[in-house]
């Protein structure tokens, strides 16, 4: 390292397990979308395509090749999943995610009324065949706020036990809902009882789309912590906040603990 270099935290080379920035694309140009992938790439894991906007973006099989010529994975929105499940069409879910050869699915229930052993059974047969993300947490506000934070734990230990590679929890691309109230504020009921049940935190992704969430986050858990529905507009934003070139997380990196990271 040069004399001159500034100290900052280590964050791992892509491919990484942990510190992932997944993107949400709500639709936005196709222009606009080759211009973030190959501006940011390096700072970018996997893209997800909200919900059902797949389904409904006819610049689908462009954007999918951009981000294949940047090593980028993607997936499909949890809510697409369970439009086909609602219709009893969930092997017409499993073709179409084959035939735009994704490595990774989505399975969620957070719009339909199923239990989420019937989720997890998915998940289970999902996984011979791809990655799977699950997601913990219900959209509708309401729905949210009465689930209590033993659900939560339940819920993500059963993925995990199902297959799941990773556990997404819920908060919407608004920031409103699932792990946070409507005010954006974390519920630190389901977070403390996550964290004291010793889930490793790199198997769990934080929906973070709001600058608030992010920095939360980032101080509640580190650089490395693994965060989804970013914005396209997010990407640089959210990588000064995990390296502490940002206001929000300026002085929450130790300088001495990162020296003894780096020798």
């Amino acid at each position: 390292m040069q004399e001159k270099e500034l100290i900052l935290p280590m964050r791992e080379m892509k491919p990484r397990e942990k510190g992932l920035t997944i993107l949400i694309d709500n639709g936005v140009p196709l222009g606009f979308f080759k211009d973030t992938i190959s501006s940011f790439s390096d700072y970018i894991d996997l893209v997800k395509f909200g919900w059902g906007t797949s389904l409904v973006t006819n610049s689908l099989h462009q954007k999918i090749e951009c981000l294949r010529n940047h090593s980028i994975e993607f997936f499909f929105g949890g809510t697409l999943f369970e439009k086909f499940l609602i219709q009893g069409k969930v092997e017409h879910y499993y073709d179409y995610c084959k035939q735009f050869e994704c490595n990774y699915v989505e399975l969620s229930n957070g719009t339909v009324a199923i239990d989420n052993s019937e989720k997890a059974k998915f998940i289970s047969e999902f996984s011979q065949e791809f990655i799977v993300f699950s997601e913990v947490g219900k959209k509708d506000v309401t729905e949210a706020n009465a689930q209590d934070s033993l659900t939560w734990l339940e819920y993500i230990q059963q993925d995990i036990q199902a297959g799941a590679t990773k556990v997404i929890l819920e908060s919407r691309e608004s920031g409103t809902s699932g792990i946070c109230r409507e005010d954006g504020n974390i519920r630190m009921d389901i977070l403390d009882l996550i964290l004291d049940a010793s889930i490793p935190v790199e198997t769990l992704i934080f929906e973070a789309p709001t600058k608030k969430m992010q920095t939360f986050f980032i101080k509640k858990l580190g650089a490395d912590v693994n965060l989804a529905n970013i914005s396209l507009q997010d990407v640089i934003s959210l990588e000064t906040l995990r390296l502490g070139l940002r206001s929000d997380t300026f002085n929450i990196f130790k300088l001495e603990g990162i020296l003894n990271e780096r020798q």
